[in-house]
């Protein structure tokens, strides 16, 4: 058996050590809404009667609001990035 979506969602947060509000914050970085009840979803047991599933688009959306969270914006065309001087 492999990894699911909420598996995957689950170690991403223990290891990036993340709340509820981190996470909701993060999928806002890319203009994704998600509330602290669906996050309270995706966490539970699979046999829990309010267990929720984990979409590809949500762990996509929250995947690629991590990047940006950890790495910054990325910068517009044209312009360089602090790092090179």
């Amino acid at each position: 058996m492999g990894l699911t979506n909420n598996d995957i969602l689950k170690k991403l947060r223990v290891a990036h050590k993340l709340r509820d509000t981190d996470i909701v914050d993060i999928c806002g970085l890319v203009d994704f809404k998600v509330t602290k009840s669906e996050l309270g979803a995706f966490f539970r047991k699979e046999d829990h009667p309010k267990y929720m599933e984990c979409g590809d688009q949500i762990l996509r959306n929250f995947l690629n609001g991590l990047v940006i969270h950890l790495r910054g914006p990325m910068p517009k065309k044209g312009e360089e990035s602090s790092d090179k001087k």
